[in-house]
């Protein structure tokens, strides 16, 4: 998993005060799953994808590293 990815997800997570359970709550994840992201051990699915950069209101190009 691309380390960018997991970075920004974890530094926008925290920066919302969200716990890996409350934003896997949000987005319809497990806090497994979002721990297993964070990690680089999975990739999200495009779906989650999606709802991640709304919910951050980032773009998704943003969240995979594409774009600063």
């Amino acid at each position: 998993m691309n380390t960018i990815f997991r970075q920004r997800l974890k530094e926008l997570r925290t920066s919302k005060g969200l716990s890996q359970q409350k934003l896997g709550e949000i987005i319809g994840a497990t806090c497994s799953a979002v721990s297993y992201w964070e990690k680089g051990i999975n990739e999200p699915k495009l779906s989650y994808i999606i709802n991640l950069a709304k919910l951050f209101e980032v773009s998704s190009d943003y969240l995979l590293g594409l774009e600063d």
